[in-house]
């Protein structure tokens, strides 16, 4: 018979390519990893992993049982917490994940306030960005991920989605720089600057958005590292655009901000799958985010 542990480590073997890197993300032996496989196998009748050299590939019939694990597995999570809380047998787990910026404005008040209202729940946190941390939510590996959108995004029509707020972003340019001192400027009027730029997401949305200002943004410098970005530009090494959630976590010393037309609003929500943001712990952390979000003066 196959067990929902087989899948998970199935699924960790899978994801890191070796017995080894998935027992170091599981927390236990690589000879565990290896019985279990050994036992997945012997349930599934047929070999699941090859290995060629040090790295571990999936069979076709791995790679069948693996597409189906994630389903299962994302629906045991969501099993699991729903009867617990019905049950009474425990006040909940919340498993968050966040993008860097969102882990340090929205996320410290919000689970302060879960904390103080239900002491019981047990709350983590991980960073990832979006797509990955959208995949976790899926896979049963976070209740709740705090993401981010350009637009529409009809890839997360599977999942339930809370509108938080508005992060618009905004101009860095210089201290020294000839705009520090206005309160606005068109982002045409940036074309000849060199660029640095963030995430890849948001590297893709910048160049979108600067070719619809009529030019292609010659960007220098690349990092998902606010703080990076913020002394790239201190630097005088070029200008960036961040958003609003990012500038207020970082220290600005050397920069000044300047808004920039046309608006370059991205909109944060929190994503959990259906039946799971009905769970009360769940539901009760989305309800904490959004307050969080309110506080912020920018829903």
């Amino acid at each position: 018979m196959i067990e929902a542990r087989h899948l998970r480590v199935l699924r960790a073997v899978a994801g890191t390519g070796s017995f080894s890197a998935a027992a170091r993300e599981l927390g236990c032996t690589q000879p565990a990893v290896s019985q279990q496989m050994k036992a997945l196998e012997q349930s599934a009748g047929t070999p699941l992993l090859v290995r060629a050299g040090r790295e571990t590939r999936l069979t076709e019939a791995g790679e069948a049982l693996l597409r189906h694990a994630t389903g299962i597995l994302a629906g045991l999570t969501a099993a699991e917490e729903e009867v617990a809380a019905l049950a009474g047998l425990r006040a909940g787990r919340v498993r968050l994940v966040s993008f860097p910026s969102g882990s340090s404005t929205l996320v410290p008040s919000a689970v302060a306030a879960m904390r103080a209202d239900h002491p019981g729940t047990r709350i983590s946190l991980v960073e990832a960005e979006p797509p990955r941390s959208v995949e976790m939510v899926r896979e049963g590996d976070a209740e709740i991920a705090l993401a981010f959108r350009y637009g529409p995004s009809p890839e997360w029509d599977d999942l339930a989605v809370r509108p938080l707020l508005n992060d618009r972003l905004v101009g860095l340019v210089p201290r020294t720089h000839r705009f520090a001192g206005r309160e606005e400027v068109g982002l045409a009027t940036l074309a000849e600057e060199p660029w640095i730029a963030g995430c890849p997401r948001c590297r893709r949305h910048l160049v979108e958005v600067c070719e619809e200002a009529g030019f292609t943004p010659r960007i220098d410098f690349a990092t998902d590292d606010y703080p990076a970005v913020v002394g790239l530009v201190g630097a005088g090494l070029g200008v960036a655009v961040l958003p609003e959630l990012a500038v207020a976590s970082v220290r600005t010393e050397g920069v000044g901000t300047v808004r920039v037309t046309p608006l370059m609003p991205r909109e944060v929500v929190a994503l959990a799958l259906p039946d799971l943001a009905r769970a009360p712990a769940v539901a009760a952390m989305l309800d904490r985010l959004a307050l969080a979000a309110n506080a912020t003066g920018r829903t």
